[in-house]
């Protein structure tokens, strides 16, 4: 473990709203699977596929014991020749209704995504957005976590530290807000490890 990495993540973290922002944005992606029960599902753009944050929502439903965090991955480049969890392709948005949850990871709005998940959303699903925030994705969602360029964290350091809270926010009350913080040393671990090969 980067013994310093660890401090500078809990100095950032202290120092910010990041803790605070990343819970309540995680609270409502769970609370919105867990209530609507009909799915989620994960979104980038073509230049920016989310599917490390796919493999920590499916390692935090597991751990958590709550298997509606765990999402389909939505790809713009799915083949039909791809293993199963990673030949879901766009046509997926269009098919998205009442009671699912769309997560969209963007740094930037490219305007065919951003016509799918209008199209998504006026079917009834909930949207969120984890990106740059503002713009026209911000004002489709339902609800945005904004990491602008030049804040304190990444996009990437971020989408860790949603997942971790997704599933500390799934457990009985009281037991999950010691452990997030508890676990700012396993998530740094995650953070400083070379990435999980492509489940």
């Amino acid at each position: 473990m980067d013994a310093v990495r660890v401090a500078w993540l809990r100095e950032v973290l202290a120092g910010t709203e990041w803790l605070g922002a990343t819970r309540r944005f995680a609270g409502v992606l769970r609370g919105s699977v867990v209530s609507h029960g009909g799915g989620l599902l994960l979104v980038g753009t073509p230049e920016y596929e989310p599917w490390h944050l796919a493999a920590h929502l499916v390692d935090e439903a597991a751990w958590s014991g709550t298997p509606e965090l765990a999402p389909t991955l939505v790809r713009h480049d799915a083949r039909p020749s791809d293993p199963a969890h990673l030949a879901v392709g766009l046509g997926r948005l269009e098919a998205a209704r009442r009671g699912e949850t769309l997560l969209v990871v963007a740094p930037e709005e490219p305007v065919p995504l951003l016509g799918r998940v209008h199209e998504a959303r006026r079917a009834g699903a909930t949207v969120l957005a984890l990106g740059s925030g503002g713009g026209e994705l911000a004002a489709m969602a339902h609800e945005t976590l904004a990491v602008p360029e030049g804040a304190e964290l990444d996009l990437d350091t971020v989408q860790h530290l949603v997942s971790a809270a997704a599933g500390e926010n799934a457990l009985p009350d009281g037991r999950g807000r010691g452990r997030f913080r508890d676990r700012l040393s396993r998530l740094t671990e995650r953070l400083t490890a070379p990435p999980p090969p492509r489940w």
